[in-house]
């Protein structure tokens, strides 16, 4: 954060289309949100490119994730993992529900992927 820049009013819309229509409508100066809900609103003509535009992307990170309870079955969470691992965009049934995500595969993860992302949250005084 710039502090020459004099931010009166710092606000959570809920929902990414939601930023982009708040800085459309200049209910807000910048908001942030992601960037293939962006590059969606862009493609859909919902927000004019010229009128909002992007001044900064953060590097890839590792975000949105399933998680499940520690003390699930490992037989259940076995079967869940493999069933998102297998879905394949090229069979029209696992491409609906890829699109959903925006994605085209799941890619398998781990705790130590979100160190930064956990750390980040600290730093700003999110998590204790």
């Amino acid at each position: 954060i710039n502090p020459d820049v004099d931010m009166k009013r710092i606000a959570f819309s809920g929902a990414h289309d939601a930023t982009v229509a708040a800085v459309a409508g200049g209910k807000v100066d910048a908001g942030a949100l992601n960037i293939s809900v962006w590059e969606k609103l862009v493609s859909e003509g919902k927000v004019d490119p010229k009128v909002v535009r992007v001044f900064y992307t953060t590097p890839g990170y590792y975000d949105y994730n399933w998680s499940v309870r520690s003390d699930m079955n490992p037989v259940v969470r076995q079967k869940l993992t493999d069933a998102f691992l297998a879905l394949n965009k090229d069979n029209p049934q696992d491409k609906e529900i890829l699109d959903l995500q925006r994605t085209t595969r799941f890619i398998p993860t781990k705790v130590e992927n979100y160190t930064s992302i956990e750390s980040a949250a600290r730093n700003a005084g999110l998590l204790k």
